[in-house]
């Protein structure tokens, strides 16, 4: 019984010594990174009706949403706060342009977008396009939307992050819908420093 005891303590050792060793000199993992390459250039329609080249947005920073004109709760809710939160910034619509981008092509024409986006208090540019450049778009951006029956209608099932990208048009970082107001003015802030 006694050498029994012995033979487990040794294990129990080695066991320890092989762990401690395989802390010690384990190699770190090779840690795995992935660029976001969101955005480029693209053309779409404005209010105006006339058309809108990405070209536009360039020397400033801009938040881009994709939504719809018909949405219930998230679009005019998030369209809304991206107004205030600016405002809060203290530089009126020069700090950063909003551009809300319709991803219901069938009832968004630019007369729908244009009074979409007038409706709140704050410079917000908004466009459409045909079916085939808002996939496009969509695609470049990483949205993800799909028409959903409802009833005799529909509704669209979209992407509601928030898209921020600086003054050369590269993509920064992302506002969320369930982020603080705090949070998404510091990064605001930093987009517009």
């Amino acid at each position: 019984m006694r050498r029994v005891r012995w033979m487990l303590w040794i294990l129990v050792g080695l066991a320890l010594i092989g762990t401690i060793v395989l802390l010690v000199y384990r190699r770190p993992a090779p840690v795995a990174t992935t660029a976001v390459n969101l955005g480029g250039p693209f053309t779409l329609v404005g209010g105006d009706g006339q058309p809108f080249d990405s070209r536009r947005l360039a020397g400033k920073p801009y938040a881009i949403f994709f939504g719809f004109t018909h949405c219930p709760d998230v679009c005019p809710t998030t369209l809304a706060r991206l107004a205030g939160l600016r405002k809060q910034l203290g530089t009126g619509d020069g700090a950063f342009n909003i551009v809300f981008v319709s991803v219901d092509p069938e009832r968004d024409g630019p007369k729908e977008v244009a009074a979409y986006s007038k409706a709140f208090g704050s410079q917000v540019i908004g466009l459409t396009g045909s079916p085939g450049q808002i996939d496009q778009v969509k695609k470049q951006f990483g949205i993800f939307s799909e028409k959903v029956p409802q009833g005799d209608s529909y509704t669209v099932d979209h992407s509601a992050a928030v898209l921020l990208f600086d003054s050369n048009g590269r993509f920064k970082a992302t506002i969320s819908a369930q982020e603080p107001d705090d949070a998404a003015l510091d990064k605001l802030r930093l987009l517009t420093a």
